[in-house]
């Protein structure tokens, strides 16, 4: 089960990655653009960035891990639960929102 210590961990080895804030709650960013953030509503977990196709792939996949919430309803945003999530799922889904935000010169 990672925590969010362990979530930083995990996404600090990408490039210019900084642990933050993003809608008052901690988050991770890459050149000012946030891509992942712990959620303090009710249900919890972790905000992630990610493509419309790969959010409906998680959610059609049926792994508990993966859920959303009506509010990110046609915005490619999946919420992990961090109880359940797999940590090598986990990089990976971090890795591809990073870049997803990070500028050009950083992915090439």
């Amino acid at each position: 089960m990672p925590t969010w210590e362990e979530v930083v961990r995990l996404a600090s080895g990408l490039p210019e990655v900084e642990a933050s804030t993003w809608y008052r709650t901690p988050a991770l960013k890459v050149a000012g653009k946030g891509f992942a953030r712990l959620r303090t509503e009710a249900e919890g977990g972790l905000v992630v960035l990610c493509g419309l196709d790969e959010k409906a792939a998680l959610l059609d996949s049926g792994d508990a891990a993966f859920f959303t919430t009506p509010h990110y309803d046609g915005h490619g945003m999946v919420i992990v639960d961090l109880d359940k999530v797999d940590v090598d799922q986990l990089r990976e889904l971090l890795e591809e929102a990073w870049r997803l935000r990070a500028p050009r010169r950083l992915t090439t």
